[in-house]
């Protein structure tokens, strides 16, 4: 009866699971564990990722999270997205600006498509090109330095697939 169905549909499902999980044990074998302890960036230690030393990564944050955008070409030194870097410039990010005034994680007063156009880029251009390297202390902590328990760290599925086809 009912009983007997349900039982071989789940005999199906945990023997998926297996082959998905024996799967994923073969991929894990050829990429280093994608659980990397969250990594904190102060302000100081972020500005050090700013382009400017031939051979160092080159950081970028936005929305308080850290990405390694070197291998963009647009944003080491001397070219167009330089003022981006070693700084979490989501309002610049936001109003596709590179003045000065906007290169802050401050968003306050943005319009709605300027959000809009934020949450976007955030997740079409740099979840899905760069590698999160770690994320800001202003995203991981509270003003008072507590942490902040509403901190959940990004997947990022698009760019796993890409990597692995």
């Amino acid at each position: 009866g009912l009983r007997g169905m349900a039982g071989g549909a789940g005999q199906l499902l945990a023997a998926a699971a297996l082959l998905l999980l024996a799967a994923a044990e073969r991929e894990l074998r050829f990429r280093a564990p994608a659980e990397a302890p969250v990594r904190l960036f102060t302000e100081p230690e972020l500005a050090r990722y700013g382009g400017q030393q031939e051979g160092q990564p080159i950081y970028i944050a936005v929305k308080g999270v850290v990405f390694d955008v070197t291998s963009g070409k647009f944003y080491g030194k001397g070219a167009p997205y330089n003022a981006l870097v070693g700084k979490d410039s989501t309002r610049g990010v936001a109003k596709m600006s590179l003045d000065p005034a906007d290169l802050t994680h401050d968003i306050t007063g943005l319009m709605e498509e300027e959000l809009k156009s934020l949450d976007d880029i955030f997740n079409n251009v740099y979840k899905a090109k760069y590698p999160i390297v770690g994320y800001t202390s202003r995203r991981i902590l509270n003003e008072d330095g507590s942490p902040n328990l509403d901190f959940k760290p990004e997947d990022q599925p698009h760019f796993n697939i890409k990597d692995e086809f």
